[in-house]
């Protein structure tokens, strides 16, 4: 069930564990309202793809993923049609003396249905409940394949030749996400609202690691941020997310880590970093001053 206003989106966000700045929680509210596409933008690991996870489970369905990559086409897209199946209805309408025909090969039943074409038809476990389609890392697919989007974004609708136009009866909430490693075009943006998702300040970001992450302390929790966000502050190749925030703490914790010090911070920081050019930069002083300034 849609929430009915900013202040019910955004504690249905934080119900589900997604902890939203009221901007983000108001471009969701209007993406549900106008039926628009929300196209978020913002660093790696900042919580893009975890909104439309939890707007999945604050609508109560569960949600599509079309992950992008460069080559990706209308067939691992879109929809196929199942060959093998159509070859057998074939022989089938032969060897019965049946001429065939355009709807002999092409059915409901032999149009394999991709994430696209999932998203506009109507969830037969939950009928009547609104879909979630993440289209996740835009940035990463072709420029075709965003001219390919602008039928489906514009009108909730995509043409297949053979076939004919399937139109959404609901509109489903489209989540597209980038991580700008490349700009999107602006027909593809115009058609969405936008958001762009920063690193969250430090109790924004204490909260989201206090949920995900609460087998450690909270003091722990607290320098453990503290110390992330130092790391922000460096001029690093890639600065650590929030997904390495959490992931860092539950090392932490299963190494039995109650306190921060030099050694253990070293031990750990592949968790945080993931280039060695950024790792080189924090030797044992550098982590030090890090630890003090973050306290």
């Amino acid at each position: 069930m849609q929430p009915a206003s900013i202040d019910e989106t955004h504690a249905q966000l934080n119900a589900q564990g997604y902890f939203a700045s009221r901007e983000l929680a108001t471009a969701l509210f209007l993406a549900l309202k106008m039926e628009r596409p929300l196209f978020v933008e913002g660093e790696p690991g900042v919580g893009k793809t975890e909104l439309a996870k939890a707007a999945a489970g604050m609508l109560g369905t569960s949600m599509l993923r079309l992950q992008c990559y460069e080559g990706l086409d209308t067939a691992s897209a879109l929809y196929e049609w199942d060959y093998p199946r159509q070859i057998m209805a074939l022989r089938l309408a032969e060897a019965a003396g049946e001429t065939p025909r355009n709807d002999t090969l092409y059915r409901s039943e032999f149009l394999l249905k991709r994430p696209l074409l999932q998203a506009l038809l109507p969830d037969e476990q939950q009928p009547g409940v609104q879909r979630v389609l993440l289209i996740d890392e835009i940035d990463r697919a072709d420029e075709p394949f965003e001219a390919f989007l602008l039928e489906l974004l514009s009108d909730f609708q995509v043409s297949i030749p053979e076939y004919g136009t399937v139109r959404a009866e609901h509109a489903p909430l489209v989540v597209m996400t980038s991580n700008r490693t490349r700009e999107v075009h602006d027909a593809l943006k115009r058609r969405c609202l936008y958001q762009w998702v920063g690193y969250p300040d430090r109790e924004r970001e204490l909260e989201i690691v206090a949920a995900r992450a609460p087998q450690t302390s909270a003091d722990l929790q607290r320098r453990a941020v503290g110390f992330v966000h130092q790391l922000r502050t460096m001029d690093l190749f890639k600065a650590p997310g929030i997904a390495e925030t959490i992931d860092w703490c539950r090392a932490l914790a299963a190494l039995s880590v109650t306190e921060l010090d030099p050694q253990s911070v070293q031990d750990t920081l592949g968790v945080l970093l993931k280039y060695q050019d950024d790792l080189a930069r924090l030797d044992h002083d550098r982590i030090a001053q890090c630890l003090a300034e973050a306290q």
